[in-house]
């Protein structure tokens, strides 16, 4: 049988040391040799001898979605053998951690992490009062962390002379280290989203950078619950 679909872009191959590589743009394969986490839900296809654990409200009700508040649940992926990883066709990419190195990432945004990695969720400072708060998770250690984003993420450097306001619906994540804090502009939103009333942006200051994705949050789907 002969097809341009079976052509080595295409092919999976055995892996040839434990974690995680991009398979291509919209999917993760990782290598299990122990322990790793993942977005439940998210896993496309496996081999090997592997467990999925629905991971209960010590981390599944840990990750939060912003604004909205509501829970991302994960599941621990444990033994030996190759899984994909894949959310709704989004883009995939794959941030090396090291030690002193912290990322604040939005909660809808993590597709898979190395166990190695330490996490914690906090509400974002400045933004407890929007729609039920600003929830994000704060990966720090050493390890890797896939990410996911609908389109071509943005990468905006901050500096001290130039903070950067950012739509909470469209921020993925920025470097730890910087301050947040409201701000509301009243022409903002009737310009840019055809709307009425008083607008929020998240105001980013200090020397780092901050991640947007080129468009505006969309309800998840109900079976990503």
């Amino acid at each position: 049988m002969k097809s341009d679909l079976f052509s080595s872009e295409h092919m999976a191959q055995q892996a040839t040391a434990p974690g995680m590589t991009l398979q291509n743009s919209k999917s993760i394969k990782y290598a299990v040799n122990g322990e790793m986490h993942a977005r439940q839900g998210s896993m496309i296809a496996f081999r090997g001898n592997l467990q999925f654990e629905r991971k209960g409200q010590g981390i599944g009700g840990m990750l939060k979605r912003a604004v909205t508040g509501e829970g991302l649940a994960l599941m621990a992926v444990t033994g030996q053998g190759e899984a994909w990883f894949a959310h709704e066709a989004a883009n995939c990419f794959i941030v090396e951690m090291e030690q002193g190195d912290v990322l604040t990432i939005n909660g809808r945004n993590v597709l898979c992490f190395d166990a190695s990695l330490s996490y914690e969720i906090k509400t974002v400072k400045g933004a407890g009062m929007t729609g039920g708060g600003l929830f994000n998770s704060v990966f720090s250690g050493y390890g890797k962390l896939g990410l996911i984003c609908e389109g071509q993420p943005i990468v905006i450097p901050v500096t001290a002379q130039q903070p950067v306001y950012v739509d909470t619906d469209a921020v993925v994540g920025w470097s730890a280290q910087l301050s947040t804090s409201l701000h509301r502009s009243q022409s903002f939103g009737s310009m840019v989203r055809g709307g009425s009333g008083e607008a929020v942006q998240l105001m980013l200051q200090g020397e780092g950078f901050v991640i947007v994705r080129p468009s505006e949050l969309k309800p998840e789907k109900a079976s990503a619950h």
